[in-house]
């Protein structure tokens, strides 16, 4: 049984998580606010986000809420879902899915605000949520 965990432990994923912030995924399109004069918020949920425990290689299932308060361009959905559905191949932590996701989805769209939450389910009896927010510098 020992060699049996050993090996579980031991996953191919493991190395992923030192290059996390270079990880190629879809590109995520945007279209132009026409509405960019007004202060608003979009909201998006993601039900079935799925990823690979880096340390198991087993599935990790969550439930991702993103909220914006868009500039000049909003987030076209279609690609945003491709670019979800990427990461159903990549072994991440919780943490660093939340903030590469904040991070890539922040590069596309310039918000002047952003919060992406991850709510993952419970796995060894530990449920994980993490947030992460961005705010644009006022100059």
């Amino acid at each position: 049984m020992l060699k049996l965990r050993k090996k579980i432990t031991d996953s191919s994923y493991e190395n992923l998580q030192k290059d996390i912030r270079k990880l190629k995924l879809p590109s995520i399109e945007v279209w132009e606010n026409m509405y960019a004069d007004k202060d608003y918020w979009i909201q998006m949920e993601v039900p079935e986000f799925t990823c690979i425990c880096p340390k198991t290689g087993l599935p990790d299932f969550a439930v991702f809420s993103i909220s914006y308060r868009p500039q000049k361009s909003c987030l076209e959905l279609k690609s945003f879902k491709y670019y979800i559905n990427a990461y159903r191949d990549v072994g991440i932590f919780h943490e660093h899915a939340v903030n590469k996701i904040l991070d890539d989805l922040v590069k596309a769209c310039s918000p002047k605000q952003m919060v992406v939450e991850g709510e993952f389910n419970s796995r060894g009896g530990i449920k994980t949520s993490v947030s992460a927010e961005y705010r644009k510098n006022k100059k």
